[in-house]
């Protein structure tokens, strides 16, 4: 199999599921508890805690969470409530990833005025209506590090530069592992493990010194009172691993930078009417490209059929029939529905090689052109 779909989940390295597994058995102790089983548990929770620290910028804190989708609810529900007496003005972008667009939505239901700052069709984000929404003074900012659906890098720099006395929220999912995060001038930034070859169902939390948030999850007061319950202890640490290893792995970023070169070429070189919709100065870790004239479902499933794994755009649309209504991040980009409708999302891992890259272009080639002859047939 080759696995192309990194962006939507990883495969967990050796290491990680072999920590995982020794935190379910021999480190199962709850960090809480006053005994030496305890003791052990909240010293591995510590060091763990120390190793995700060393992602994020210094100078602030960590909260572990769910994932991803818990980071940005909790930044964002946390951060307005805490400013709301300020101001219930919120301001995000129209190609958020939904755990971002469907939290704001529902402020906005609850009465917050809510701000959307659009793109063009290269994922640029419009600075100009965004320093002009912040000049009237926001309670929160949320832009995201790199856009899920095409690699585009949001201008964080620029975006901290207008945003006043707002907080500013950085969804970095797609980011860690493959962009220096510890650069990004956010006061909230999220992440999740299961994107960098760590276990699902554990992410983090940084929040930078002096920033204030509600409290989310009630309880026991873990976490700093910010999000109480027993900590995951296993996933925490198999976090952690996941980091350790792609530390080690000095190489990654030039085999992934060269990967998506090759990809990109061997498309452009052997398939005609084609549109890359990843912008030039994007991560690499994501290819986004449209083949005119067929469905991006179809060609996903003739490709799975050749063990060749890709996907149309973020997983976690899909269970709302995005696959009827198209990519909003590509409608946001101002693209035509064939445009939309053929786009296919290649995204890469530690797992992954150069010497993939042949079959797949033979195996993508000939998919497109079955379709379009099929279809000229209709």
């Amino acid at each position: 199999m080759i696995y192309l779909d990194n962006s939507a989940t990883t495969k967990c390295f050796d290491s990680v599921v072999k920590k995982v597994s020794e935190m379910m058995t021999d480190g199962y102790g709850n960090p809480s508890s006053l005994h030496s089983v305890g003791f052990s548990a909240e010293k591995e929770l510590k060091e763990a805690r120390k190793t995700v620290a060393s992602c994020f910028p210094s100078g602030g804190n960590i909260v572990f969470t769910s994932g991803g989708t818990e980071g940005d609810n909790m930044a964002i529900v946390g951060a307005y409530y805490a400013r709301k007496r300020e101001s219930n003005h919120i301001i995000t972008t129209t190609i958020e990833h939904p755990a971002v667009l469907e939290t704001v939505k529902k402020l906005e239901s609850a009465g917050a005025k809510v701000t959307y700052i659009g793109v063009d069709e290269n994922s640029k984000l419009d600075m100009d209506a965004l320093k002009e929404a912040a000049s009237d003074g926001a309670a929160v900012i949320s832009v995201m590090a790199i856009n899920n659906e095409t690699g585009a890098l949001m201008p964080l720099c620029h975006v901290e530069e207008v945003k006043g006395k707002a907080v500013f929220h950085s969804d970095a999912v797609q980011a860690l592992g493959k962009e220096n995060v510890t650069t990004i001038p956010a006061d909230l930034i999220s992440v999740s493990a299961h994107k960098i070859h760590g276990p699902k169902g554990i992410g983090a939390l940084y929040i930078k010194k002096g920033i204030r948030i509600d409290e989310i999850i009630s309880g026991g007061g873990q976490e700093g009172g910010l999000r109480s319950g027993t900590e995951n202890t296993p996933g925490i640490c198999g976090f952690a691993q996941a980091v350790e290893e792609l530390k080690r792995d000095s190489k990654l970023d030039e085999r992934i930078r060269m990967i998506n070169k090759s990809l990109r070429q061997g498309i452009l070189d052997e398939i005609q009417d084609v549109r890359i919709n990843s912008p030039e100065d994007g991560t690499p870790s994501i290819l986004n490209v449209s083949f005119l004239g067929t469905r991006g479902e179809v060609i996903l499933h003739t490709l799975e059929q050749d063990g060749i794994m890709v996907s149309t755009g973020s997983a976690c649309s899909s269970g709302k029939n995005a696959h009827k209504s198209g990519s909003h991040v590509l409608k946001a980009m101002g693209l035509p529905h064939d445009v939309i409708d053929g786009a296919i999302r290649f995204s890469f891992g530690a797992f992954n090689s150069l010497d993939e890259v042949p079959f797949v272009v033979d195996k993508l080639k000939s998919a497109v052109y079955s379709f379009r002859k099929l279809g000229s047939f209709r």
